[in-house]
């Protein structure tokens, strides 16, 4: 293990009677052992110095770097790269200088007490401000989620929001201090829920059950129109549907959102992968709002806003890999000035519904080459007492892909 100089240690709730004998070692031999104040009280007393995790975590790598060469134990909990601070610090230090020695993640033993098979259950992080309706995205009947929660609080979040969105029969499973001598598990309904004192080292497990007025989310594109506030600005289900199977979204990638109205598009980016992100730009304050509204609502709480006019409001943000634009007035400038930002080999796509953006499209097209379709919907609806068909505006889009050479 030469030039392996900092050791990484999970630690659960029982302390140094749950760490292996190497462990140990590693930590009794360390100059500086550093972990949040209920790592470093699990471990007890040390022939080092002793030191608290730094806000934000990334401070604490320029402490531990300090000392490179010597010995350093970092305490965390459990697995360390499991929702753990190992991916913080491996951004700054080499894997090669490090030495991982893990314990069973705190989801292990929740899944091990519950007799529930891991590999079928999804595991979520709320253990950040904001990120609890990040659950909404996965409530499908008969699903099992296990949430590491961020305090005491988030039990009572999850069983609200479950609830409130017609899984109120879901049973929430409360396990405290797994591993440890207070380790606690309580079981109830979500509409029932009444927990208090809860511990803040917590997991959070829900056993998914449906109400006949739940809204599943579904895996694929094309949202039902009733998901989303709007005030008439929204692109409706079947277009949004072909929008982005245009728009192709991949694993990590970034979307701009041009004229965002209602954030359908952007929220959908979102939910095609839990690592996409998403910017929306609106200029009305009261549409931005509400775009974010539903991003929340929808469990994509990351979707952010920039409120202004494009293109002025295009100018300092991210390159993005893909870009969609809902035309509106200026359609030709705001569409030169994406084609100009979109990285080589992005996507872009522009949905038109006036002859004066259509001919900026055209435009855009004889520019740019790509495709031109026209997108035609019809539905049902009653005429007196009987059924006809009442045909929604035209679309014309305009899809292409950027060369690589960036032209």
């Amino acid at each position: 293990m030469s030039g392996r100089w900092l050791s990484i240690v999970g630690i659960g709730e029982d302390g140094r009677a749950g760490l292996s004998d190497a462990a140990i070692r590693l930590i009794d031999a360390a100059e500086l052992v550093i972990g949040g104040r209920r790592h470093l009280d699990l471990v007890g007393d040390t022939p080092g110095d002793k030191a608290e995790w730094e806000k934000p975590l990334e401070a604490t790598a320029t402490t531990i770097l300090a000392r490179r060469g010597t010995p350093v134990v970092v305490l965390v909990s459990g697995d360390p790269f499991w929702f753990g601070a190992g991916a913080t610090l491996a951004r700054s230090i080499p894997l090669e200088e490090m030495l991982i020695v893990p314990s069973p993640s705190s989801f292990s033993i929740a899944a091990a007490r519950l007799g529930w098979a891991l590999q079928h259950v999804t595991t979520l992080g709320l253990n950040m401000n904001g990120f609890t309706p990040l659950i909404r995205r996965h409530l499908h009947q008969g699903r099992r989620i296990l949430a590491l929660a961020l305090n005491g609080d988030t039990p009572r979040d999850v069983a609200s929001l479950l609830t409130a969105v017609g899984y109120g029969r879901s049973e929430v499973i409360v396990m405290e201090a797994l591993g440890g001598s207070r380790e606690s598990i309580r079981r109830t309904r979500a509409e029932a829920f009444d927990f208090v004192d809860v511990d803040p080292l917590n997991i959070v497990g829900v056993d998914v059950i449906a109400g006949p007025d739940a809204r599943p989310i579904p895996f694929d594109a094309g949202l039902p129109d009733s998901y989303f506030e709007n005030d008439g600005q929204l692109t409706k289900r079947e277009i949004r549907a072909v929008t982005l199977s245009s728009l192709r979204p991949g694993a990590g990638e970034l979307l701009w959102d041009v004229g965002a109205g209602s954030g359908s598009i952007g929220i959908e980016w979102l939910l095609a992968h839990p690592s996409n992100k998403a910017i929306g730009i609106e200029r009305d304050e009261d549409r931005a709002a509400r775009a974010m509204r539903n991003a929340i609502s929808l469990g994509v709480p990351h979707l952010y806003i920039e409120i202004g006019p494009a293109p002025d409001a295009l100018r300092q943000l991210p390159q993005p890999d893909a870009i969609f634009i809902g035309c509106g007035t200026a359609a030709g400038k705001v569409i030169s000035a994406c084609w100009t930002a979109l990285k080589p080999g992005g996507r872009i796509v522009a949905n038109a519904v006036t002859i004066e953006s259509e001919a900026d499209l055209l435009a855009a097209y004889y520019a740019h080459g790509g495709t031109l379709t026209r997108l035609s919907v019809e539905r049902a609806e009653p005429v007196g007492s009987r059924t006809t068909w009442r045909p929604a505006l035209p679309i014309m889009q305009w899809v292409a892909q950027k060369p690589l050479g960036g032209a």
